[in-house]
């Protein structure tokens, strides 16, 4: 039953707005315990955390020295494996089953906070688990796709994490719930826009913001908002089909994962000149790779309201010939229905596709930040990919250099977005692919081994390439970037490659 804080708060809110779903929650918060445990103990075995100065491993499992002399106890860790198989761990001969209650017990910096995280990401992760699946791993609608994926990033403990959000605003705002959410619009005098700002959105001079409801109650309360479109969340939560072929990504200055959603003037600035480029650059790629173009970008001068105008992915799929698009996230769930056999020769031709793209991207100059929510893929009727349709530039990297050496005028934009480093970039490709991308479907290192070593064969031979072959791969410290007193900076640790180790 509950044992924590977030635990009973959860399920009292819960039965508050639909105690139908109270057994079902506490049934599923075992299971919600071990998911998120195995994703910190692959974090603690895996990361460059300074308070842990040694690891052993024997046949039988793996023991971390920590710093104050006590000593962790727990299983072999698979980096690549996605299966909840961590129910336990031992700190000093006392056994752990809730990863929140371990952390607390290892008392190490910023630990307080993390724990917090950690506990609303097992109870949010059980609610999650509550909400009803799909009859058909096929989707009749384009949001259903993203509304199928219950449990969030693979790797991350605080897969779950939504602080901020009670029971009842997940379950009208997240999409694995599939509600519908009323937008609010903010009037905004002197907005900064770039791009075609609709003008269904506008309000004679005055500019009409899309304000995620959570964002209006609890960061905007006293702004006065008109009525907005019903919208269908999506993977982010923050980003939601309004209609008529568009997306809009909403501010939402709350925790979510790792990071903070709000929208920066950077962004609003540099999106629309990012997307037009990179969208330019993608034809060069005959048809593999489409971009989900940013049609406009408005913001108030502040992160807190703003938003990003989108196309929908899914204009580039040819439905009369049953082609769909699939965020990479909900992949395995769509394989699962097909034949091992099968789903092999369908994740290798998957891996193939986005690795051919993105090593071409990157030599032209463009490293893409393909997770498996920012990269989706084209599947024929019979599920096969197609194509590749990537959203959200709002982290890739740009070299200037790289675009010279092709003869290719660098874009108009400036800041961050611009890095000429090769290991940078290499780190952004390689780093969001393979983790984020072929991981999940793949499952555990011996399967993502094969699959990388059959979908590699006959590429042609680049500097990343020769990386991905011979080099431990990159992966985001998940686990240090939330213990990290700032916060909000990429940290990153090489993880064992199997396709050099295979």
């Amino acid at each position: 039953m509950c044992r924590t804080v977030a635990e009973r708060t959860l399920l009292a809110e819960l039965d508050a707005v639909r105690p139908a779903s109270t057994a079902a929650y506490a049934m599923a918060l075992p299971d919600a315990r071990a998911a998120v445990l195995t994703r910190l103990w692959r974090g603690l075995v895996h990361e460059p955390l300074p308070w842990i100065t040694a690891r052993t491993t024997d046949r039988e499992g793996v023991t971390l020295r920590l710093a104050d002399g006590r000593s962790l106890r727990g299983p072999l860790s698979d980096p690549w494996a996605t299966a909840s198989s961590v129910t336990g761990l031992s700190l000093d001969g006392a056994l752990f089953d809730h990863p929140a209650e371990l952390l607390a017990a290892l008392t190490v910096p910023q630990g307080g906070r993390f724990a917090a995280e950690l506990d609303h990401s097992v109870a949010s992760l059980a609610l999650s688990r509550t909400a009803p699946r799909p009859p058909t791993p096929r989707a009749s609608r384009p949001w259903e796709w993203e509304q199928g994926v219950t449990d969030g990033h693979p790797y991350h403990p605080g897969c779950r994490s939504r602080p901020g959000f009670s029971a009842a605003e997940q379950l009208a705002y997240a999409p694995e719930h599939r509600p519908v959410v009323s937008l609010r619009l903010a009037v905004v005098e002197g907005a900064a826009v770039s791009g075609a700002w609709p003008r269904e959105l506008r309000d004679g001079r005055s500019v009409l913001i899309p304000v995620h409801p959570w964002q209006a109650q609890h960061v905007l309360s006293g702004l006065p908002l008109r009525p907005g479109p019903a919208a269908h969340p999506l993977l982010s939560l923050r980003t939601l089909d309004i209609g008529g072929d568009t997306h809009v990504k909403t501010a939402l200055s709350t925790r979510l994962t790792s990071t903070v959603r709000d929208i920066s003037a950077y962004s609003v600035t540099h999106a629309v000149a990012t997307s037009d480029f990179v969208e330019r650059l993608a034809r060069r790629l005959d048809g593999r790779l489409h971009i989900a173009r940013t049609r406009a970008a408005a913001g108030a001068g502040t992160a807190d309201l703003a938003a990003i105008l989108r196309e929908s992915p899914h204009i580039h799929a040819d439905s009369a010939a049953g082609e769909q698009v699939v965020p990479v996230a909900a992949l395995p769930a769509l394989l699962d229905a097909v034949e091992p056999g099968e789903r092999f020769d369908r994740v290798v031709e998957f891996a193939r596709l986005a690795l051919r793209v993105c090593l071409d991207l990157l030599d032209l100059g463009v490293a893409l930040e393909a997770h498996g929510q920012n990269l989706l893929v084209v599947i024929d009727a019979e599920g096969r990919a197609l194509r590749l349709v990537y959203r959200d530039l709002a982290d890739i990297r740009i070299s200037p250099a790289c675009l010279a050496r092709h003869g290719i005028p660098p874009p108009p934009v400036s800041g961050r977005l611009l890095n000429d480093d090769p290991a940078t970039l290499r780190r952004k490709v390689l780093g969001s692919l393979v983790t984020g991308a072929l991981g999940p479907p793949a499952g555990d290192a011996a399967t993502l081994g094969a699959i990388l070593q059959a979908a590699t064969r006959d590429l042609a031979p680049t500097p990343a390439l020769h990386a991905l072959r011979t080099e431990p791969l990159p992966a985001k410290a998940l686990t240090l970037m939330r213990l990290d007193p700032k916060g909000d900076r990429d940290l990153w640790t090489r993880l064992p490659n199997p396709l050099k180790d295979g």
